[in-house]
Parts: structure tokens; sequence; C-alpha cells
């Protein structure tokens, strides 16, 4: 299938084979790719100084200066570039070599048009995932409030918030934990007309359930016992703000019949009292369970439900926007080192390759956690593969492995 022009990557292909060459060029044309040729070194040099070049394709054994010598000069002074080495007499030492200096593909003659155009094309993969991740650390982060994200998942979800936000009717967000929902919700909160007033988050599932009537309606005096005196609520504490009720979904069915009567009514009574009171609080909630599956069981309320979810806006988990791992990564590294007093590392491509393709059950605040572990265990500059948790290594190379040929699994093992 030939490439459209304007994505057609640029290939260099160097040998002192005049056939070859001259095959390499009509094989690689054919796929749409924009070659050039070098029957050496130096001529390759000039090619390079001249035109923007994505893939060196190079002999090995060449006069004058070898394969390994065009490597090296690639990669001290053009880094936007991949490199793939050819070699008529395949050693494992040759291999090693050329891999160490920065090749990120090799392959052995004789090979067939197909061996030509997988390996092009993983090389040409790597070099994208290596512009994406550089541009992604290097764009302004779409970030409000500690929301980080340049990947269409995560704006999607700003623009939502940010459509929700002027008006004060209840939010419910969804998502697995260490998505940022609490986040998100204060920058609903501080986005709005609400701004200047405060922000009150409550865990639901955090207090016991004998105590949490109490702290989000206030209790009189003589309520019960300990109660020596008048104590106002959450719901108080949040007057013309907005209310955040984390993990709504760990209330029980008696306080769910509360909470509904607040949102409906918009009014509360303290533990004790007689009278209600009205309060002027915006409802946002939010949950990692799936509230109508849990509707449907009998295990949550279903008017309850529907009062909650007039506006969802639900936070796709880290494994569905991996655009965004770089730049979180970056971000959480320079903030750890700035309080650590060090230089924040440089990740690998390669580390960060394996980063990207991990499940990532614990979502950014795992990745936040991974981070801050790495700047504070790490002596050296970088921070490679070997450096991460060997769960993470095994788990991605699983991943990858999933939809790879035998043949490809092999060669990613090797």
């Amino acid at each position: 299938m030939t490439t459209p022009r304007s994505e057609r990557a640029a290939i260099l292909v160097v040998d002192d084979s005049a056939d070859t060459l001259e095959l390499l060029r009509r094989n690689l044309t054919s796929e749409g790719y924009v070659v050039f040729t070098a029957p050496g070194v130096a001529e390759a040099t000039k090619v390079l100084e001249s035109a923007k070049i994505d893939l060196v394709i190079t002999d090995y054994k060449m006069p004058k200066s070898d394969g390994l010598d065009l490597v090296r000069h690639v990669r001290e002074n053009f880094r936007d570039a991949e490199v793939m080495m050819i070699m008529g007499y395949p050693t494992v030492e040759g291999a090693v070599k050329a891999v160490k200096i920065g090749a990120e593909e090799y392959l052995a003659k004789p090979f067939t048009d197909k061996e030509l155009f997988s390996a092009v094309s993983r090389a040409l993969d790597k070099l994208r995932d290596k512009r994406r991740d550089r541009d992604a650390a290097a764009a302004p982060a779409a970030a409000q409030h500690g929301l980080i994200g340049c990947s269409d998942a995560i704006k999607k979800v700003l623009v939502e918030a940010g459509k929700a936000a002027p008006s004060s009717a209840t939010v419910l967000i969804t998502g697995e934990s260490g998505t940022g929902k609490e986040l998100l919700a204060r920058a609903i909160h501080y986005n709005s007309p609400r701004a200047s007033a405060p922000f009150v988050p409550v865990n639901c599932g955090g207090i016991p359930e004998g105590l949490l009537e109490s702290e989000l309606f206030g209790h009189v005096k003589g309520a019960f016992t300990g109660a020596g005196a008048a104590r106002a609520g959450f719901f108080h504490a949040a007057e013309q703000g907005s209310l955040f009720l984390d993990e709504v979904s760990e209330t029980s069915a008696s306080m769910q019949v509360k909470l509904l009567r607040a949102l409906q009514e918009k009014e509360v009574r303290m533990v004790g009292s007689t009278r209600t009171r009205k309060v002027d609080v915006r409802f946002i909630a939010a949950t990692n369970k799936d509230l109508p599956a849990l509707v449907a069981g009998g295990a949550f309320r279903e008017d309850l439900y529907y009062r909650l979810n007039v506006i969802t806006i639900n936070i796709p988990p880290l494994r569905e926007r991996t655009e965004d791992v770089p730049l979180l990564t970056n971000r959480f590294a320079e903030r750890f080192a700035r309080e650590l007093g060090k230089n924040p590392p440089e990740f690998s491509q390669e580390a960060m390759r394996v980063m990207k393709h991990y499940y990532w059950p614990g979502n950014v605040r795992e990745l936040e956690n991974l981070t801050q572990r790495l700047i504070v265990m790490s002596d050296g500059k970088d921070i490679d593969v070997p450096d991460l948790p060997a769960p993470m290594r095994y788990s991605a190379m699983q991943t990858l492995g999933s939809n790879m040929t035998l043949a490809e699994m092999e060669y990613e093992h090797i």
C-alpha cells in the first residue's frame, strides 16, 4: 500500500554495491517512500546535510569507512533520524556493536521484500513514538488545577468540564481509582461562579456509617453521647460553594434517602434537631463503581442515581490515553526532583516505551508514585528499562507480544 505523499518518510540507502542500491531504491519507492542513495559514508554525510532524512539504511562492510562509522555520525549529529544496519556476514558481535552505538534495526543478507518492509516499518514506528514523546514533553500541558494531558481523551473531558462549570447543575464524575476525579471536581468548582466560596471534599467511604450523617448535616448539642456542643456539617461549610461527595456509591441505604432529600429540596436537618435549614450548595459526586449495575442489583437507589446523573463526565483510564504518559512522567519528575534538590533525570526511549505499554491498574496515581520512587532511588542522570519494577517490564513485554508473530516475539525477546 503506497504511503500518502504528505506522510512519506525520507530514507537514505548507503551501500557500495550499485546493484543493491538500485534494488533497494526501487523496492522502497514502490512502497511510497522518498529514497536517496549514496555509495559510501562520505557521500551519505553530504546527503544528510542537505536533506531531512527519517531513516538511514546502511551496509555494514564498506571500503574506507564502514557502516558503524555512519551510525555513530548519525547518532552524534542527527538525533531525529533512525538507523538500520544491513549485514552480509552477520555475527552476534557485529549486531551487538551496531545496536550499542545506535542502530535500531539490523537485517541479514539475503532478505526478502517482506523482511525489508517490516524492518523499515518498525524503525519508522519507533521514530514516530520518539517524536510524539518529545512533542508531548515540550507541549504546554492541558492542565487545570493539576489535570495534565495532551491526548484527545483528556481534552474531551476538559471540554465537558468547561461546559458544566458555569452552571449549578449536579455533576457525576465516573472513572477508575486514581484517574483524578477530585482534581476534575476542583477544576469545575474553580472555573464556576462559585469559585470564591468553599470547595468541600467528603470521602463517603472513609467515614464510618455512624458518623457520616453527623459529618454531613451537623448535629445539635446533646444529639448523642459526646455531643457537648452544636457543630455544623459539611453542607453548611460548603454554603454558596461546592460539596464534593467522593465514592458516593459507598453510602448506606438510609444515608442515600437523606442525600436524596438534600438534593431535591436543597435543605438539611442537623442530627438531633426538628428543624430544617435551606442550603445553597452545588453537588459534585464521584464513583469508581458502575452505578447503573448497582441500581439494577438493588444496591443503590434509582431515584438518587437520576438526581446525581444530571451531567456525567467519565475520566478514561491511563491505559486508554498512553500519549499522556511522557507528559505526566516529565511533570512529576520535575516536581519531585525540585523537592529533593536534584536535576530531573532523562527517561530513555525504551523505558518510556515500556511505561506506555504497561496496564496501569492504579492509573495516574500509580504513575505519580512510581515517578517519585524512581527520582528518590536514582543516582544517575538517566532512567532506563532496568530501573523500572520487574512486574512492569514483564507486563509490558506480554502486552507487546499479544499481537506479534512468533518471529517478531523471538526478535523482541532477543
